[in-house]
């Protein structure tokens, strides 16, 4: 298991932290999810997910990747 750290543009507060949680949650192999709307960061722990697909669950739940 390996974990992958993200930066996430518009968590504003626990709401948007489920959210991402979930929408991450639901790709295969993904174990574990940690978002921080104060900081912004989403870390994911699992193996066999790609960045894209992180990126696409994120964008789904209505937030951007940054950079």
């Amino acid at each position: 298991m390996s974990a992958q750290h993200y930066t996430v543009n518009g968590m504003t507060c626990e709401h948007c932290e489920m959210s991402v949680t979930e929408e991450v949650l639901e790709i295969p192999g993904v174990e574990r999810v940690h978002a921080d709307h104060t900081t912004g960061d989403v870390t994911v722990e699992g193996s066999g997910f790609t960045d894209q697909q992180v990126a696409d669950a994120i964008n789904e739940a209505g937030y951007t990747l940054e950079g």
